[in-house]
C-alpha cells in the first residue's frame, strides 16, 4: 500500500487537505469530543479576553488526526486574532523564527506543528520569546559581533506534537496549558460523520453513519476520509444513498475490517504473530519486515493498536496480545516462526 492511498496516511494530499478544511469546525461549540479539553480551553480563552491579555502558551499532544491543528485555529478565531502556521522541520535558522515573531500582531497566535522536531538552536531562541516576549539577535560575526534585544508583541505559541516524549523539558515547562487528545468514542465519531454528511449534502442514514464511525479507528480525520470514499462507492455502485449495507460493502472494498483495522494493521499483527512468534520484536525489525518506516508505525499505526489492546509495548519490543490472536483467528502457540 502506497503512502498516498493509505487511509491512515498523516501526510494529506492537497485534495484531501482541502476536504479536511471544508469540514473543520470553526468554533469550540462546533467541535465534537474532547469534552474536558474543550471546557478548559473555553475558560482560558474567556479569561484572556476579559483581561485583554495574550492566552498562555498551549501544547497539544496526541496521535495524528485527532484535532490538534483544528483546535489551534479555533483558539485564534475565539480570541479574534490572526494565526501564523509553520512546522518544526521548516524552522531551520534563527532568522526564520525571528521573521515570524517580529511580524506577529498583538496577542496573535503562532502555531508550530511537529514542534518536537525543532532544532536545539531554534529552541534556545524561543525561550526568551515565550517567557519575556523578547528576542536576542546576533549581528555580524567575529570580533564585531554584538547582540541586539528586540521586544515582541505579546503572543500565544501553540505547539502540536505526536511525540510528547521527544520534547525537551525546558521547552515543555514553558507551556502554561498542556492537553493530551485521546481517541474518540463511537458516539462522538457518529456525530462527526453526521455533521460532515450534512455539510457535504450526503444522504446518510443512522445505520450507515454508525458503520463508518465504528471503523474509523477512533480518529475524526479517518472518519471523514472514509465518508468520502463511501460517498464515491455509493455514487458509482448504489443510488447515492449511504445505508449500512452500502457503507459495509464500500469499507470491505477498502480492506477496512469491522474493527477499523486496514491492510497495514493486519500486516503488522500477522508479522508479529507468524514471523516473530508473537514477539517481543524490536520496532526496527518489525518495520523492515513489513516494509514501512519505523516512525510511521510508531506514530500512525501503533497508538491505535496499543489503545485497542492488540499490541503491547515492552522493554524488549512489541508483543502480540491475546486479542490479536483472536482477531487473526490463530491459536496462541500454533503459529510458525520464520528466521
Amino acid at each position: 500500500m502506497t503512502e498516498n492511498n493509505r487511509i491512515t496516511d498523516p501526510h494529506l494530499r492537497a485534495e484531501e487537505a482541502e476536504f479536511d478544511r471544508t469540514l473543520r469546525p470553526q468554533r469550540l461549540g462546533e467541535f465534537v469530543g474532547q469534552k474536558r479539553i474543550k471546557e478548559n480551553l473555553s475558560v482560558f480563552v474567556q479569561a484572556a479576553l476579559k483581561r485583554n491579555e495574550a492566552l498562555d502558551h498551549v501544547l497539544f499532544c496526541g496521535p495524528p488526526g485527532l484535532g490538534k491543528t483544528t483546535l489551534a485555529h479555533i483558539i485564534a478565531r475565539e480570541l479574534g486574532v490572526e494565526i501564523t502556521c509553520t512546522s518544526g522541520p521548516v524552522l531551520e535558522r534563527p532568522a526564520d523564527l525571528a521573521g515570524m515573531l517580529t511580524n506577529l500582531g498583538p496577542r496573535a497566535v503562532l502555531f508550530i506543528d511537529e514542534i518536537h522536531r525543532l532544532s536545539h538552536v531554534i529552541e534556545e531562541y524561543l525561550y526568551p520569546a515565550m517567557e519575556d516576549f523578547q528576542l536576542d539577535i546576533m549581528i555580524d560575526r567575529g570580533p564585531g559581533a554584538r547582540s541586539v534585544r528586540l521586544t515582541l508583541q505579546p503572543f500565544t505559541l501553540i505547539g502540536a506534537t505526536t511525540r510528547a516524549g521527544m520534547i525537551t523539558s525546558p521547552l515543555r515547562a514553558r507551556f502554561g496549558v498542556v492537553s493530551r487528545l485521546g481517541f474518540y468514542g463511537p458516539d462522538d465519531l457518529y456525530d462527526i460523520v453526521r455533521r460532515s454528511a450534512r455539510i457535504l449534502g450526503l444522504d446518510v442514514d443512522e445505520e450507515g453513519a454508525q458503520e463508518i464511525a465504528r471503523r474509523s479507528r477512533g480518529t475524526p480525520r479517518v472518519a471523514n476520509r472514509l465518508l468520502k470514499r463511501v460517498r464515491d462507492y455509493a455514487e458509482v455502485r448504489a443510488d447515492g444513498r449511504i445505508n449500512q449495507d452500502v457503507a459495509r460493502a464500500a469499507l470491505e472494498l477498502l480492506d477496512v475490517d469491522e474493527k477499523g483495522l486496514d491492510v497495514m494493521d493486519a500486516c503488522i499483527l500477522e508479522t508479529i504473530v507468524h514471523k516473530f512468534g508473537g514477539g517481543p520484536v524490536g520496532l526496527n525489525s518489525l518495520a523492515m519486515a513489513v516494509g514501512e518506516e519505523a516512525e510511521t508505525i510508531e506514530e500512525v499505526y501503533e497508538p491505535y493498536l496499543v489503545q485497542e489492546g492488540y499490541v503491547q509495548r515492552t522493554p524488549r519490543g512489541r508483543l502480540a496480545t491475546q486479542r490479536a490472536y483472536e482477531h487473526l483467528k490463530v491459536e496462541k502457540g500454533s503459529q510458525q516462526q520464520f528466521f
